[in-house]
């Protein structure tokens, strides 16, 4: 249970970093919001037989829950994948955070694309190279910030962290050490004493 709420954490970080990629290549080309999350869930309505305005004819508040019901969507399947990579982690330790984020981002990015093909909606087949990269990288940005955040909420994680800046202060010091003062450097590097005797001076 646990590893699926870490999991969790970890989407909600990696759906963050998908949205604010997927805004900055608007921002950049001034492209349109897709309207893809809508109309999937226009689709299912119709094929579940669920009518969201009078006489079954559309509107713009029928047509602005649907938008804001894809979005929701988005940030559930996120998470989903999320939990599913706190579940997978242990079989994917030895592989490294890229690795790692990829396959979660691509899991993330045939989860919402896989309804949408099913229903007709899209046809990534289609799909000309600005669709593919505008599809492909907030996912991966997705992938690689959940396995990343994934990694820093491990119990060990900081333990890493000062225990690899812990031997970078020994095997590289910030000045130079005078010959007669070396091994004491060495041993204090093990122990701490010559890196107190150094701040007593």
């Amino acid at each position: 249970m646990n590893r699926i709420l870490t999991g969790m954490a970890a989407g909600a970080a990696g759906t963050t970093a998908l949205n604010v990629v997927g805004y900055l290549d608007m921002a950049v080309r001034g492209r349109p919001a897709s309207t893809t999350p809508a109309e999937t869930v226009r689709r299912s309505e119709r094929l579940l037989g669920v009518t969201r305005s009078p006489m079954n004819r559309d509107d713009d508040e029928a047509d602005n829950r649907r938008s804001a019901i894809g979005a929701l969507l988005g940030v559930g399947s996120g998470l989903g994948v999320g939990a599913l990579y706190g579940l997978a982690a242990p079989r994917l330790d030895g592989a490294s955070l890229i690795v790692r984020g990829i396959v979660a981002g691509l899991t993330a990015n045939i989860g919402t694309t896989g309804p949408m093909v099913a229903l007709g909606v899209t046809d990534p087949r289609t799909w000309p190279v600005s669709s593919w990269l505008s599809d492909l990288a907030p996912h991966l940005a997705y992938g690689i910030v959940t396995a990343a955040a994934w990694d820093l909420m491990q119990p060990d994680s900081a333990a890493r962290v000062r225990s690899t800046a812990g031997s970078r202060s020994c095997s590289t010091p910030f000045w130079p050490i005078p010959e007669s003062s070396r091994s004491a450097a060495g041993s204090g590097c093990r122990t701490g004493a010559w890196r107190a005797s150094r701040s007593g001076a």
